[in-house]
C-alpha cells in the first residue's frame, strides 16, 4: 500500500479525531473482522455493529481505526491507536476507496467468466511482469472481501494491475468494479454455476454482464465472439472500445490451425492482418482462447505481440488444472480437481476425444455444486456428453453426481458404471484397470479433500 498520512485520511472522508495521534502514514487497510489483522500501521474499517477487541488492534500499534460507533465507544481505544469517528462508515470506505484507486494512473484488468478466468489472469501477469512491475489477485481467490488488500496492494512502484472477480451471487461483480474501476475488461466464457446465487441461467448471464458498466469511461471490453450466451449481453449502454477474440472471422485476435503439440497448443493468431504463430502450454481449444484473451489485453497496455507470444510460450499452468502426470500401472492420469462445473466438464471431456485417442478412457467424476434447482438437469446433460462418447469406465462419486450416471446408463444400458458415495471403495475398481493403455481423468470440486488426496496417490503410483 501507498502510505498515507493519517491526517489527510481524517480530512478526506471529513471525519472527527477521538483519540490518538494523526501524525504518522498508514501502510495496510483492512476491514475490521473481514480481514486479518497482521501488521503495524494498520488502517481499519469498524462497523458500528461489529464487536471489537482494543486489546488485539493495540498489539499491533500504531493502528487507524475508522468507525461510526459512538464517541463514547470508540474512546476506550488503547494509546497506540488512533480513533476517527465518521458519520457512515459505509460512504466513508466507498470515498477512500475511490480516493485510493485514483492515486494511479495505471491500466487495471479485470477477469470474469465460467471458466478460464484465473488461467487468463495469470497469463497476463506472467506476459506483462517481464517489463512492468504487476499487482495480481492470488491464485482463485477472487471473493469479494478480498477485493480491498488486492487494491491497496497498488503503490507508485505499481505499473499494471491484473484481478480476477468472484461471483457467487448477483451483485458481486458490480461491487468489485466499483472498487477496482478497471480500464480492460474481459468476459472469457459463459456457462452454468452459481445458480443458487443467481437463481437461474438467464440471471447468471446478467450477473457476469456487470462488468460491462463497471469498466472506467472509455475503456476496453474483450469479448469471446464464439461463445453463444456472452452474445446475449446487451453492449448499447457500453461507450468504450470492444475487442473480439475467438475462431470467428469476427475477432480481433483470431486463432486458426488450432492442433495439439507436446505439453500444449499450436496456434496461428491473427490481428490488424498479421499472422503470429504462437504456442501455449496446456492442453485443449479452451487454452488457446485463455491465451487469445490475455493477449487482446496485453496489446491494450501496450506490449508488442511477438515479445507477448514469446513469453506466453514460458507460461507455467496451475497445478490441478489438466494436469497429466504418469502415474498407477504406468496408466496416464489427468488430475483436474481444481474446480467442477458444467463448462469446465465439456472442455476436460474435448481434450480427452484428442489425447485419449487410442487408449481407454476412465472418467472418475465428482459432484458439481451450486447448481440450486437446475442441479439434476446439469448432471444430466453431462451424462448424455459421456454417453455419446468411448468412454471404457465411468465412475461417480457423490450423490449429485450419480445423476450422471444414471443418465449414461439410461441412454447406454450395457456401459461399464459405478457409484460410490464417497471415495471408499473406488481404489479397488480402478486400479485393476490402469496400465500404459489406460488414461484417467479426475475431475471433481475444489472442496473435496479425498478426491485430490487420491489423485496424489495415483500420481504417486500407489
Amino acid at each position: 500500500m501507498q502510505p498515507l498520512l493519517v491526517k489527510n485520511i481524517r480530512k478526506l472522508l471529513q471525519g472527527e479525531l477521538i483519540c490518538g495521534s494523526e501524525n504518522w502514514k498508514v501502510s495496510n487497510a483492512i476491514y475490521y473482522n473481514r480481514h486479518d489483522l497482521t501488521r503495524r500501521h494498520t488502517l481499519m474499517f469498524l462497523n458500528r455493529n461489529d464487536s471489537v477487541n482494543w486489546n488485539e488492534i493495540n498489539k499491533k500499534s500504531p493502528s487507524l481505526v475508522i468507525s461510526d460507533k459512538t464517541a463514547s465507544e470508540l474512546k476506550k481505544a488503547l494509546p497506540g491507536t488512533t480513533v476517527i469517528q465518521v458519520r457512515s462508515l459505509v460512504q466513508s470506505y466507498w470515498k477512500f476507496l475511490d480516493y485510493y484507486r485514483n492515486l494511479f494512473n495505471i491500466p487495471v484488468i479485470t477477469i470474469t467468466g465460467t471458466c478460464g478466468k484465473t488461467t487468463t489472469k495469470d497469463m497476463i501477469r506472467h506476459m506483462l511482469s517481464k517489463k512492468l512491475n504487476v499487482q495480481a489477485s492470488e491464485s482463485s481467490k477472487n471473493e469479494p472481501r478480498r477485493s480491498l488488500p488486492y487494491l491497496t496492494g497498488i503503490d507508485n512502484t505499481t505499473e499494471a494491475a491484473v484481478f480476477e472477480h468472484g461471483l457467487g451471487n448477483s451483485g458481486n461483480i458490480k461491487h468489485q468494479c466499483m472498487i477496482y474501476q478497471p480500464t480492460i475488461g474481459i468476459i472469457t466464457t459463459i456457462g452454468v454455476h452459481h445458480l443458487d446465487g443467481t437463481k437461474s441461467p438467464e440471471g447468471y448471464i446478467r450477473a457476469k454482464a456487470e462488468i460491462v458498466d463497471g469498466i472506467r469511461k472509455g475503456g476496453t471490453l474483450i469479448l469471446n465472439a464464439d461463445d453463444e450466451n456472452i452474445k446475449k449481453i446487451s453492449l448499447q449502454s457500453f461507450k468504450g472500445k470492444i475487442l473480439y477474440f475467438g475462431r470467428s472471422i469476427k475477432s480481433d485476435f483470431r486463432a486458426s490451425q488450432i492442433n495439439y503439440g507436446h505439453n500444449g497448443m499450436n496456434f496461428v493468431l491473427h490481428h490488424e492482418k498479421k499472422s503470429y504463430k504462437a504456442f501455449v502450454p496446456g492442453f485443449g481449444e479452451h487454452q488457446v482462447f485463455n491465451a487469445l484473451a490475455a493477449l487482446a489485453a496485453i496489446s491494450e497496455v501496450g506490449m508488442n505481440l511477438e515479445e507477448a507470444i514469446e513469453r506466453l510460450a514460458t507460461f507455467k499452468n496451475m497445478t490441478r488444472h489438466l494436469e497429466f502426470s504418469k502415474g498407477y500401472g504406468g496408466s496416464t492420469i489427468i488430475d483436474d480437481t481444481w474446480t467442477n462445473n458444467p463448462t469446465s466438464v465439456e472442455a476436460a471431456l474435448k481434450v480427452l476425444d484428442e489425447i485419449g485417442k487410442g487408449k481407454n478412457v476412465i472418467l472418475l467424476l465428482g459432484d458439481i455444486n451450486r447448481l440450486g434447482t437446475y442441479e439434476k438437469k446439469y448432471h444430466r446433460e453431462i451424462g448424455s456428453s459421456i454417453a455419446n462418447r468411448k468412454v471404457h469406465t465411468l465412475i461417480t462419486i457423490g450423490r449429485k453426481a450419480e445423476e450422471i450416471a444414471r443418465q449414461v446408463i439410461r441412454e447406454k444400458p450395457n456401459a461399464n458404471v459405478y457409484m460410490f458415495k464417497d471415495i471408499r471403495g473406488v481404489k479397488e475398481v480402478v486400479t485393476p484397470i490402469l496400465n500404459s493403455d489406460a488414461i484417467l481423468l479426475i475431475k471433481g470440486p475444489m472442496s473435496s479433500r479425498s478426491m485430490i488426496d487420491f489423485a496424489n496417490s495415483l500420481k504417486r503410483g500407489n
